[in-house]
């Protein structure tokens, strides 16, 4: 196990895998017959992607998907040997590193396709490939414009085995929205493209449309495989609706000073916040070095000594102040404060900075320790 330790760093993000490997399980539930393929990029949201990855696989996952062939070449480093595909790079990457590590590589233009054709017989392997095709994102994805283009292309390359195609995909852009008619029509263009595919004589072994979202709530999305990133981390795509999904990451930071303040007298820069009355505070050695955004400053609370206790003053470089009042609790120094985890959530501060849930998980950095409990050997 990899069990709880004593915490040792002042700031660390506790990356619970137990919660990581039910979260999959409840996402293999929805995704029914469909194979789940884990999202672990960006460092699996901040989570650390290896010791991510390895959870999910061993909670039932099937496949990896991350953005780059940098990403993939670090899993691979790892010792994993799932199916990875990655999905976001340019034609100067260097795909016969790809190639060399069985990983799957998403294209999405002719340019693409061309240099990993050519990066396969730099290293005389088939390349396994996925195209991704836009169906009305409009971000990453081949056009409609180069579609035909770009099968005729492969149509020659697999002909000659140079290329596999393992999948066709494609990604939603109004999938938080499940009722959303846009959900609908790009459905509808995914099966056209697939549908043209099949003319040229290319037929897929996968594939695939559903990220969080259209997994949790739209089965029709779900064909071979779905996509799950942030689900897996226990957050909801969908508001007012946590699916049982449980939060992995808890921020959170030793309480490094307590300390009393007088009535009159102003706490942290600018004295943006002055004492009403005699009170008690305390100093979490944590600021937005470490990922706590100087936009929180006096809006936010932590959770510590068994309440709620609001941010004073503004939030600095290392550290930020929060009113204990009279302190009966008895806060004292080396206790822990949580700025966010399950409570408060990270739907909290996206609500205050008027963000997503997504940014406030990639947000602790610095100083802040990753830190694992749970999971298997």
């Amino acid at each position: 196990m990899a069990g709880s330790v004593t915490v040792n760093a002042q700031v660390e993000t506790v990356i619970d895998l137990d919660a990581i490997a039910h979260n999959v399980r409840i996402l293999r539930k929805y995704a029914g017959d469909a194979g789940v393929m884990v999202v672990v990029k960006g460092d699996g949201y901040n989570h650390g992607a290896v010791e991510v990855s390895r959870a999910a696989l061993a909670a039932g996952a099937a496949e990896l998907g991350v953005t780059t062939v940098a990403e993939a070449l670090r899993l691979r480093a790892a010792g994993i040997t799932a199916p990875i595909l990655c999905w976001l790079n340019n034609a100067e990457t260097d795909f016969a590193a790809a190639v060399a590590a069985d990983i799957e590589i998403g294209v999405s233009s002719p340019a693409q396709l061309r240099a990993v054709a050519a990066a396969a017989r730099q290293t005389g392997r088939t390349a396994t490939v996925a195209v991704k095709v836009d169906t009305g994102l409009n971000r990453n994805g081949v056009s409609q414009a180069e579609y035909a283009q770009l099968l005729t292309i492969l149509r020659a390359l697999v002909d000659e085995q140079v290329v596999y195609l393992r999948a066709i995909f494609s990604h939603l852009a109004h999938a938080d929205e499940p009722e959303h008619p846009n959900n609908t029509v790009q459905r509808t263009r995914f099966l056209d493209a697939i549908a043209l595919a099949k003319e040229y004589g290319l037929a897929p072994d996968l594939v695939h449309l559903a990220n969080s979202a259209a997994t949790l709530t739209r089965p029709d999305m779900a064909f071979d495989l779905v996509r799950p990133g942030i689900a897996v981390y226990g957050l909801s795509p969908i508001p007012d609706n946590d699916f049982g999904l449980r939060p992995a990451m808890t921020f959170q930071a030793q309480v490094a000073l307590v300390k009393q303040v007088s009535a009159g007298e102003g706490v942290s820069y600018g004295h943006q916040w002055i004492a009403p009355h005699d009170t008690t505070v305390a100093l979490i050695p944590a600021g937005y070095a470490d990922g706590v955004l100087r936009g929180l400053s006096g809006r936010f609370d932590v959770w510590l000594g068994g309440a709620r206790r609001r941010n004073i003053g503004r939030v600095c470089m290392d550290q930020f102040v929060v009113d204990l009042g009279d302190n009966a609790t008895g806060v004292r120094e080396g206790d822990i404060a949580v700025l966010f985890g399950v409570r408060p959530s990270a739907q909290e501060w996206a609500d205050l900075l008027d963000t997503i849930h997504y940014e406030v998980v990639c947000a602790p950095r610095g100083r802040a320790v990753r830190r694992y409990i749970g999971g298997a050997e």
